[in-house]
């Protein structure tokens, strides 16, 4: 990869990877036995700066890009997925604020987020509606100088962790009727459903906030009023994507190291499993796959960082990603046979919480659904184009 990152990128890999072997392999054993949320762990690792990786340092952050975002998530999830979540998810949430937020809504935000001290999120999605962003039925209605929140969001990353969550909820009808708000998660009429078990990412959480009547005064809307579209779609496009690929590919790298040292050390026929051709070829072609991955990805968000119109590489790179290890996975269970069924050893771990990536930000059919409009001339635009002059204030680019 040193064609597409300089060597502050590998330094950063480095001290992320000794974090991750350090501080978050000891605790994946506790967490995939609780399957809730991890508080302390979650608190640990914002406490690395990593969250504010993209915020400029004017804001507290460490202005280190969307690639260094992408290395951060990768390096985190190739430990723990459920981890590796956790950190994009509050990367999504910094996405509202710094697109749309106000001069004093970034000042007193954003500087938190860079400490540690505020995990943010990013809160569509309602069961009723699913992807169908316009359909949501969550209101907001203006009371004086404030507004009154009512509704339910599920599948909300950080959910049980999250301090400021940014919901988006109806204000008004059609498209131009949808908001974004502020919400901290200690306002009087908040509250959070019990965590549901999940089949994997044990560690994160992904569940459900209640506004019943809650009250949050008018400078917390995020842009104006009517921006809750372009709110849930840039963040969706710019941020979830790019970050979900990263979570992919740290899954996938640990798929594949964890495979290759299965077969140096177990022997069949006398010899070690990874001296037989046919393991040769699957070990070869997951090989190419996690090559390949790896390069959709960094591609996508170096042009990110860049501010170049990049949605479709962004797609691409979710969908390229995601497919990809979740086959890798199954081969690397077909190659460990029976003794992969058992939780003694992670691969079982790896392929469940690769199958988690896949419906965030849009589920591969949708991505090829949006490809393939691009291929015929037919697309809705690039959010990645409309915003790119942010993208590239954001990076400290001129």
């Amino acid at each position: 990869m040193d064609h597409l990152t300089e060597p502050e990128h590998e330094e950063l890999r480095h001290r992320v990877r000794d974090f991750a072997e350090r501080e978050i392999r000891p605790r994946v054993v506790e967490m995939e036995a609780d399957r809730r949320a991890h508080h302390e762990l979650s608190r640990l690792i914002a406490r690395q700066g990593w969250i504010g990786i993209t915020v400029p340092r004017r804001y507290g952050g460490s202005e280190g890009g969307h690639l260094a975002k992408t290395i951060v998530i990768e390096e985190v999830a190739r430990v723990s997925g459920a981890m590796g979540a956790m950190v994009q998810a509050s990367q999504l949430g910094v996405a509202k604020i710094m697109h749309f937020g106000t001069e004093e809504q970034k000042k007193r935000w954003l500087p938190l987020v860079g400490s540690g001290d505020c995990l943010p999120t990013i809160a569509v999605t309602e069961s009723e509606s699913g992807g169908h962003v316009l359909g949501m039925g969550s209101t907001a209605v203006r009371d004086g100088e404030e507004w009154v929140l009512n509704g339910r969001k599920v599948y909300v990353g950080n959910s049980h962790v999250g301090d400021l969550h940014g919901v988006v909820v109806r204000t008004g009808p059609g498209s131009g009727g949808l908001s974004a708000f502020l919400v901290e998660s200690d306002r009087p009429g908040f509250s959070v459903g019990e965590q549901r078990p999940a089949m994997g990412l044990h560690g994160f959480s992904f569940g459900e906030l209640i506004f019943d009547d809650c009250r949050i005064p008018a400078e917390n809307l995020l842009g104006r009023e009517g921006d809750g579209l372009a709110v849930a779609y840039s963040s969706s496009t710019l941020y979830g994507r790019a970050n979900l690929t990263a979570v992919s590919l740290g899954i996938h790298q640990a798929i594949l190291e964890e495979t290759t040292a299965f077969c140096l050390e177990r022997e069949r026929y006398g010899a070690p499993l990874a001296e037989l051709g046919n393991i040769k070829l699957k070990l070869g072609q997951m090989q190419s796959r996690l090559m390949t991955a790896r390069l959709t990805a960094y591609h996508a968000v170096g042009l990110l960082d860049r501010g170049l119109p990049c949605d479709p590489q962004l797609m691409n790179a979710k969908l390229v990603n995601v497919e990809s290890a979740i086959d890798s996975g199954r081969d690397a269970l077909e190659i460990h046979a029976a003794a992969g069924l058992f939780t003694d050893r992670p691969v079982e771990r790896y392929l469940r919480d690769a199958f988690h990536i896949h419906a965030p930000a849009g589920t591969s059919d949708i991505q090829r659904l949006r490809l393939g409009e691009m291929a015929l001339g037919v697309d809705r635009g690039q959010w990645s184009e409309r915003l790119s002059h942010l993208v590239r204030r954001e990076c400290g680019a001129p």
